[in-house]
């Protein structure tokens, strides 16, 4: 006997559309760090990151009820919240990123980046890593490989070997570096031998979906000269790193210590509201303003504005990067003294934070890990699955998580583990 909402939402919403677990939760309520379903069954979100500063922020709530009740248009007309809020965002960013394109989601921002590349450079030619995702515009998931675009990836992408901590390139953490320029620089080559040229290269600086494997800070060093050289530049996907959520710093970038051309947003800047932005240097955003006519009906209305400024007010408040810092470590250090023989590494920064899982032989873990995740949602907690072979798994929890909610997590973690078969 099927669930009526599940069969009403494929008649609906057509087939394939996809839901999280074999049993999908059906969420009526969220404050905080906690969801609840339509029994009233509570569970612990430590997987979303979109409501960066809790479900149902009650400063983020009122600044959007305040703007929609006084006023809600598009930016053709003037307001000044847009430039609030600009001012304060690129406050938090170094590198003359002063400049931003307002847009609604990750996709359209990282869509923009692509655009802001091939008019700063003239060039058409695109690089990212071949286990990575940009969002599900026709430009930016030809990025993408969970899905390969139909008829092939189209002649002006590349895409270059992930890095990997348990594989690394070049055989070696210490060779790895140098590994992965070395493919960047083939990649170049082959662009401009093709006639695309090279405009940019996107990449995700916690390296999120591609498992965020462990690298230390230096490791695109060698990256980003070869970049400069070849005159591209380097569009930095910060949807999942940003915000402060790795703890040590507000972006991903600082931490892993390049300096990017353009920044891309989205997912977690209005806790829910649907806000992205495309933020560069004011030379790059001139040629992108002269060569494309771009205008956002929704980007940068005012209540999206209020929404996104409320959120930035709050993280500063409510020190929320400071939180991710010391709560991150502490559930990687208790992440780290569990004892299972597939738990191959545990790895992460700030409130995203997980482990790899490998079978005896080395071979990625997915089943394994499928049914952990599947247990740990049976026990009120909610997880998730990254990686190339989704065999990683992966904690991303909104900011105001707690070491209490670390050690909810982690016992249920614990559990899991132990009662959960291995496949013979």
């Amino acid at each position: 006997m099927t669930d009526p909402l599940i069969d009403r939402r494929a008649r609906l919403l057509g087939p394939n559309v996809p839901t999280f677990y074999d049993e999908p939760v059906h969420i009526v309520r969220g404050e905080g760090v906690w969801l609840w379903d339509a029994g009233g069954r509570r569970y612990l979100d430590a997987y979303n990151n979109v409501p960066h500063v809790g479900h149902c922020h009650p400063k983020v709530v009122e600044a959007i009820a305040a703007q929609a009740a006084r006023l809600n248009t598009h930016t053709r007309y003037l307001h000044e919240t847009i430039l609030d809020y600009v001012e304060r965002l690129t406050a938090t960013l170094g590198h003359d990123l002063s400049q931003a394109v307002m847009v609604c989601t990750g996709s359209e921002a990282n869509d923009v980046a692509l655009r802001m590349a091939q008019a700063a450079t003239g060039k058409t030619g695109l690089i990212a890593t071949d286990n990575t995702y940009h969002g599900n515009t026709a430009a930016v998931s030809a990025l993408s490989t969970r899905r390969p675009p139909i008829g092939g990836y189209p002649p002006h992408v590349r895409l270059v070997p992930a890095p990997d901590s348990l594989a690394p390139l070049g055989g070696s953490a210490e060779a790895q570096p140098e590994a992965f320029a070395a493919n960047v620089a083939c990649a170049i080559a082959e662009l401009e031998e093709a006639g695309h040229g090279f405009a940019g290269f996107m990449l995700c600086p916690f390296f999120a979906n591609e498992g965020f494997p462990t690298l230390a800070p230096g490791f695109l060093d060698p990256t980003v000269e070869v970049v400069r050289q070849a005159g591209g530049l380097i569009l930095a996907d910060e949807v999942q790193p940003g915000f402060g959520r790795l703890g040590t710093a507000f972006w991903g970038h600082e931490v892993l210590g390049f300096a990017p051309d353009v920044v891309t947003l989205g997912k977690p800047m209005a806790n829910g509201h649907p806000v992205g932005a495309a933020v560069t240097r004011p030379e790059i955003m001139a040629a992108f303003r002269g060569a494309f006519g771009y205008f956002n009906t929704f980007g940068g209305n005012p209540v999206s504005m209020a929404a996104a400024l409320a959120t930035l007010e709050v993280i500063e408040e409510e020190g929320l990067m400071e939180n991710a810092r010391t709560v991150g470590a502490y559930a990687l250090d208790r992440l780290g003294g569990l004892r299972h023989p597939w738990l191959a590494e545990v790895r992460g920064r700030g409130l995203f934070f997980g482990a790899e899982l490998v079978d005896e032989t080395g071979a990625p873990a997915t089943g394994f890990a499928i049914r952990l995740v599947e247990g740990l949602r049976a026990e009120g907690i909610l997880a998730g699955r990254i990686g190339r072979a989704m065999n990683t798994l992966k904690f991303r929890p909104p900011m105001p998580f707690s070491r209490e909610h670390a050690d909810l997590v982690l016992d249920s973690v614990d559990r899991v583990l132990a009662r959960t078969e291995v496949p013979r």
